[in-house]
């Protein structure tokens, strides 16, 4: 009788282990895509998790509200970052500088949300560098300083190095979540916004595993 319930126990534990690899090999196409090669980030001491959007994508504003909870609450040990991609529309190059020049002339936190509320809400067409003038002027923000920002080199440069963040991450479609470089989250089979924050803490945590394993 011992023999027979060691040997089944013995079957057993063979047998959830192998559910237990089969599990985890499932995750790459469940949970995450690798990024190949893995894309550099900004800050190697943290895990760095980019967001990437469009003011233009109904789906980002939609995304919003959820985003920004969840990324206030962020452990230290993750460097959070949004980039506004353009996937070479100009209407939605016109907005990624609007995002970079709200920043730059710190309004950013005020009119973030209104942006989305603008175009999806009240159907505002901030499609050009005119409109979007005009728009940011008459919420208060001092024309000159705007126009400046918005002109910039800098400005510029951060336009065309989220376009290229989001080429190397291979990013299809937004919004789309990357973790330190390596894991696009996926967003597909998700039944809401907050189940797909909690895919990418899952895949964080990955992340955080990967780094655990090289010390």
């Amino acid at each position: 009788m011992h023999k027979r319930i060691t040997g089944w126990f013995a079957a057993i534990t063979v047998g959830l282990f192998a559910v237990a690899l089969s599990a985890s090999a499932q995750t790459a196409g469940r949970d995450y895509s690798p990024i190949t090669p893995a894309q550099a980030t900004d800050n190697p001491a943290q895990i760095e998790v980019l967001e990437f959007f469009s003011y233009g994508c109904p789906h980002c504003s939609e995304f919003h509200p959820t985003v920004s909870k969840w990324s206030a609450k962020l452990p230290s040990d993750i460097a959070f970052r949004r980039v506004p991609v353009s996937f070479g529309r100009a209407q939605w190059a016109s907005l990624s500088k609007l995002y970079y020049a709200l920043e730059a002339t710190g309004d950013l936190a005020k009119l973030d949300g209104a942006v989305f509320h603008a175009l999806h809400e009240k159907g505002l067409k901030l499609y050009d560098d005119k409109s979007i003038a005009e728009w940011v002027t008459a919420q208060g923000v001092d024309a000159k300083k705007f126009s400046d920002a918005y002109n910039s080199f800098g400005v510029v440069s951060k336009v065309k190095r989220g376009d290229q963040l989001a080429q190397g991450a291979k990013i299809q479609g937004v919004p789309a979540i990357v973790v330190d470089g390596k894991y696009l989250v996926i967003n597909e089979g998700v039944k809401d916004y907050a189940e797909l924050v909690a895919r990418a803490d899952k895949v964080i945590d990955k992340a955080r595993a990967d780094r655990n394993g090289k010390k």
